[in-house]
C-alpha cells in the first residue's frame, strides 16, 4: 500500500491521539490551578512550581527523545509515553501532599515529552516531505482538541465528580490507550523499525552539536521559543486564574475565554499549514507579523487604566495569542527543511526545547512576582506579575530577527559555493545581498 494510503492514515491518527492525551493532561491544570492552590495549601510561587517542573522536565527531555526515536522507533516511544502520562495522572489524583503531587507532574512531564517528536517522526515515515508541513500542523491543531477538553469540560467533571474521580479516570484511560499504539502504530510503512545500535556519549553529543550549528535550527528554535509561550503560560496555568481574580469573570466565562485559545489553534492551525506548505517562503514573515501584533496585544493589556480590561478586549486578545501555538509548527519545517533526515529527529528535539524554555521561565517568573497567596491577588498585582510576558517576548522577537537574517546569509553563501540546498529555503530574489547578510551577523 502507499505511503499516502488508509493504513498510513490509520498510523497516523492512532499517534495523534496520543498527542491528544497529551495536551490534554498538560493543561489539565489550567482550569484546576485554584483547587490545587486550595488542596495543598501552596503560593502562588509553589503552583507555579508544578508548571515549572512539568515543562521543565518536558524541555530538558526533548533531545533524549528525539535520540531515542532515531534509535527505537516511534511506537516504542509513543507506547512508553502513554503508560507514564496514565501513572502520574493517576498519582496526581490520589496524592495527599505537595510533594507527592510534584513528584506526579514530572512523571506526566516525562511521558508528555516524548510524544510530538515521536508523531512528527511518523508522519515524516510515512509522508512525503511536500505533506510534511501541512500534516505536521494538522497534528498540532487536532492536539488542541485535549486542550478544549482540559477547559470548559474538565471544570464541569471537576465540579461535579470531584479532583480524585476525574484525575484518576482521565489517569487510567492514558494508560489503557498504550495497547491501542503497542498494535496500531508502525514505526515505517513496511514495519517495524529495529533498534540501532548504543552510541557513545561523545557521538550523542556531536549529532546534537551538528544540529544546532545549523543556522536553520537556531532560527527554528527561537521562533518556537517566541510565538508558543505566551498561549502556552496562559493555557497551562495562569490564564484561568487572571480571568477569575484580576478580570472578574465567573470560573465558566474565564473557561470560555481560555477555550478561544483552543479553538482558534484548531482553525488557523491547517490554513496556516497550507499556506507553509505552498509558499516556505512566507513562513518567518508570518511569525514575525504575529510577534508584532503580540507585542501590541500585551501592550494593551499591561496598560489598560485600573488593569480591568473589559471582556471582549480580553476575548480578542486570546485570540490573537492562540495563533502563536499554530505558527510554532513553522519551528519544525524549518528543522525538517535545513537538516538531513537522519538528523530530524534530534534536530526536532533541539527545536522543541525553545518553547518549552520559554513557557518554564515566564511561568515561574509570573509565580515570584505574584508572591503570596493566588486567590488575593488583584489586578495590580497580575498586571506586575505578566511583566514576565514582556520580556521573554521581546527576547524571543530580537534572537528570531538575528537568526533570520543569519540562515538567509547561510543560504546565500551555500548557493554561492555552488553547493546543493533544497528547493524549499533557497534564495529569494528579493533577499539582501550576502555583504549585508555577514555585515549583520
Amino acid at each position: 500500500m502507499p505511503a499516502t494510503g488508509r493504513r498510513a492514515l490509520l498510523v497516523w491518527a492512532a499517534a495523534v491521539a496520543v498527542y491528544l492525551l497529551a495536551v490534554f493532561h498538560r493543561t489539565s491544570l489550567g482550569v484546576a490551578g485554584l483547587q490545587a492552590a486550595d488542596r495543598f495549601g501552596i503560593t502562588a510561587a509553589e503552583l507555579g512550581t508544578f508548571t515549572v517542573l512539568q515543562i521543565g522536565v518536558y524541555a530538558a527531555m526533548q533531545v533524549p527523545t528525539g535520540l531515542l526515536v532515531d534509535r527505537f522507533g516511534p511506537r516504542r516511544v509513543l507506547t512508553a509515553a502513554a503508560l507514564c502520562m496514565g501513572l502520574g495522572q493517576v498519582l496526581f489524583a490520589i496524592a495527599a501532599s505537595y510533594p507527592l503531587a510534584l513528584v506526579a507532574r514530572a512523571v506526566l512531564g516525562l511521558g508528555d515529552a516524548m510524544t510530538f517528536v515521536s508523531v512528527l517522526r511518523v508522519v515524516a515515515a510515512h509522508y512525503p516531505p511536500r505533506k510534511y508541513a501541512v500534516l505536521s500542523s494538522v497534528t498540532a491543531a487536532l492536539g488542541q482538541v485535549g486542550n478544549l477538553l482540559a477547559t470548559v469540560p474538565l471544570t464541569f467533571l471537576l465540579a461535579n465528580a470531584g479532583w480524585t474521580s476525574t484525575f484518576a479516570i482521565a489517569g487510567a484511560a492514558t494508560a489503557a490507550y498504550s495497547l491501542v499504539v503497542l498494535f496500531r502504530v508502525r514505526d515505517t510503512p513496511d514495519g517495524e523499525q529495529e533498534p540501532r545500535a548504543a552510541t557513545s556519549l561523545r557521538d550523542v553529543v556531536g549529532q546534537v552539536r551538528a544540529a544546532w550549528r545549523v543556522p536553520g535550527t537556531r532560527l527554528g528554535f527561537w521562533v518556537h521559543f517566541s510565538t508558543m509561550f505566551s498561549p502556552g503560560v496562559l493555557g497551562l496555568l495562569w490564564g484561568f486564574p487572571y480571568l477569575v481574580q484580576a478580570q472578574g469573570l465567573s470560573p465558566a466565562a474565564a473557561g470560555s475565554v481560555l477555550s478561544l485559545l483552543v479553538i482558534v489553534a484548531m482553525v488557523t492551525g491547517p490554513v496556516i499549514g497550507q499556506v507553509m506548505g505552498r509558499w516556505p517562503e512566507s513562513r518567518v514573515p508570518m511569525v514575525a507579523g504575529f510577534l508584532a501584533a503580540a507585542m501590541v496585544v500585551w501592550a494593551v493589556l499591561l496598560g489598560w487604566p485600573g488593569g480591568v480590561v473589559p471582556a471582549p478586549v480580553a476575548a480578542v486578545a486570546f485570540a490573537v495569542l492562540a495563533v502563536g501555538g499554530p505558527l510554532s509548527g513553522v519551528a519544525f519545517a524549518l528543522a525538517r527543511d535545513y537538516n538531513p533526515i537522519h538528523r530530524v529527529g534530534t534536530a526536532t528535539g533541539v527545536v522543541n526545547v525553545g518553547g518549552f524554555t520559554a513557557t518554564t521561565v515566564t511561568a515561574f517568573g509570573i509565580g515570584l512576582l505574584i508572591g503570596g497567596d493566588t486567590a488575593s491577588a488583584g489586578p495590580s498585582t497580575f498586571r506586575f506579575a505578566f511583566l514576565a510576558v514582556a520580556v521573554v517576548l521581546l527576547l524571543g522577537s530580537w534572537r528570531t530577527l538575528v537568526w533570520w537574517r543569519r540562515a538567509r546569509a547561510a543560504v546565500f553563501a551555500a548557493e554561492t559555493r555552488g553547493d546543493e540546498v533544497p528547493v524549499r529555503i533557497r534564495r529569494r530574489p528579493w533577499d539582501i545581498p550576502a555583504e549585508q547578510e555577514a555585515a549583520a551577523s
